[in-house]
Order: C-alpha cells, then sequence, then structure tokens
C-alpha cells in the first residue's frame, strides 16, 4: 500500500492493489479538503457574477455594435487633397488612414460599416471636369451615401489648418437640427480629451458644414483630429499609432453612445 499526494499531503488519498482491482478511499482529511475546495471554487464564481457588470454596460460587450451600421466619411480625396503641412504631408491621405484604422475597430465589434471612400478619389462622376463642379457633386454623394445607408450614425474625419501654427487639439463638430448630433459629439470628444491628453477642446456647433446640415435623421459629426498648420501636431498626425490612438478615441465615443448611455451636451458654440 502506498500513498499518493494529490492535495499536498499525505493521508487524504489512498489506493492498493489488491486481487488484480485498485482500491481507492478518502480519509476524513481528504474530504475536507475537497469540501473546502469546492466552498472555495463557489465563492469565487459567486464574486466574479456578483462583479459582473449588466448587459446595458458597454464596456464589457464582446459585439457591441452588432447589427448596426456606421458610416465613415474620410474626407477629401481624388483631385481634392485637402490641408498640407510645411512637411508635405497631405490631408486625404491621413484622413483615410484614420478612417480605415477606425473601420477595423468597429468591424471588430460587429458593426458594419460602409465607407464613403476607401481609396485616393472623389464621389463626382467621370464626366465632370471642372474642379468646383466635381467638389459639389461630391458633397452631394456624400450626403446620400450616409442619408441611404439607414445608419445608426456617421463620422466625418477631417484636418484643420490655419495661417497661425499656434493652435492644435482634435476638436468634434455638430449641426444643432434635432437629432441626437449633440450626444454623440459629446462622447466622443470626451473620449478624444481622456485618450490623447493633449486638448481641452470640447464639442462645438458648426453652421456651415453642408454635410453635417444636409444628413437627415441619422446623428452625423464631424472630426477634425488636428491641426496640420501646427509642426508638432502635423508630425503626430502622420505616424501611424498616433492615428490608431486618435481612431480608438472616436471608436470608445461610438460604443458609449450606441450603448444608450446618456450624457449631458456641453458645446462652445
Amino acid at each position: 500500500m502506498r500513498s499518493i499526494y494529490l492535495f499536498g499531503g499525505r493521508g487524504g488519498f489512498y489506493y492498493a492493489s489488491a486481487g488484480g482491482r485498485l482500491v481507492v478511499w478518502m480519509t476524513y482529511k481528504g474530504a475536507m479538503r475537497i469540501a473546502l475546495g469546492l466552498i472555495a471554487v463557489t465563492l469565487t464564481f459567486m464574486l466574479l457574477g456578483h462583479n459582473m457588470p449588466s448587459v446595458h454596460t458597454w464596456t464589457y460587450w464582446s459585439m457591441p455594435l452588432s447589427g448596426k451600421t456606421v458610416v465613415i466619411d474620410a474626407g477629401h480625396g481624388g483631385i481634392d487633397g485637402g490641408a498640407v503641412s510645411k512637411s508635405g504631408a497631405i490631408e486625404k491621405d491621413l484622413n483615410l488612414a484614420i478612417a480605415l484604422y477606425l473601420r477595423d475597430y468597429l468591424q471588430q465589434s460587429g458593426a458594419s460599416v460602409l465607407m464613403t471612400r476607401e481609396g485616393d478619389y472623389d464621389l463626382a462622376g467621370q464626366d465632370t471636369n471642372v474642379v468646383r463642379k466635381r467638389k459639389t457633386e461630391d458633397l452631394l454623394k456624400r450626403v446620400s451615401v450616409i442619408q441611404n445607408s439607414g445608419a445608426k450614425l456617421a463620422v466625418s474625419i477631417h484636418m484643420n489648418s490655419i495661417p497661425s501654427d499656434k493652435w492644435s487639439g482634435a476638436q468634434t463638430f455638430y449641426y444643432p437640427n434635432g437629432t441626437d448630433n449633440g450626444m454623440l459629439a459629446t462622447f466622443i470628444q470626451n473620449e478624444i480629451r481622456r485618450n490623447l491628453e493633449n486638448t481641452s477642446r470640447v464639442p462645438a456647433v458648426k453652421q456651415d458644414v453642408y454635410v453635417l446640415k444636409a444628413v437627415k435623421d441619422i446623428p452625423t459629426v464631424l472630426v477634425e483630429v488636428g491641426f496640420l498648420s501646427n509642426p508638432g501636431e502635423s508630425q503626430r498626425l502622420v505616424d501611424p499609432a498616433y492615428q490608431k490612438q486618435i481612431a480608438a478615441a472616436i471608436y470608445q465615443g461610438i460604443l458609449r453612445y450606441a450603448s444608450g448611455e446618456k450624457i449631458n451636451v456641453s458645446s462652445s458654440g
């Protein structure tokens, strides 16, 4: 007869070979160890279950955007390059890079993502040759894509540029037309501030952006992710790691909005 070490000591369980059969028996000490082990496992599951969030808490959903469509509008494209930094970085390229990272994050959460563009092109027809007409047609088609998408929301990604190089920081804009634009903008801007930690800007009303004004019934915001006119910020904006950080902040704002969480709308305009 010999003892088996199963629970860190001798005497809990024993076995012996008798008549070609394996005989196993348990002492009082072994029984107590099993009982204590079961109690520990039960308490662990009870504690985990107690601390699990409700189904409405967005941070713990594995597929929080399943069944929802999100439109991402990467600003400019084709002959319309948008702003250009002093080092030669072109807005249309950076907008698209961030938009594609955002698309990936959203798809990983179950969203169906519709992009207004996935390459370096605009949405105007091939027969439209005048630059001004192409830009107008491009904007009209972007609005049409959003309006006909049946989306939960839409986000347009752009970059800022002004003559002065002292301004910096990402900012989210919306048009106050009675939808949840302000709510969506506030969630996104709050996450930008929290994640990037380089701006104190708040969401703002913008009256003169055609896409924001023209889209009805679908919450739509425009995120100016930074100033290409600021040398330091323009260097960050060309960095893929920073682009992913921006996309992640926008994504987290979208998650909070889509979860049904409520927040007081803040605005500088």
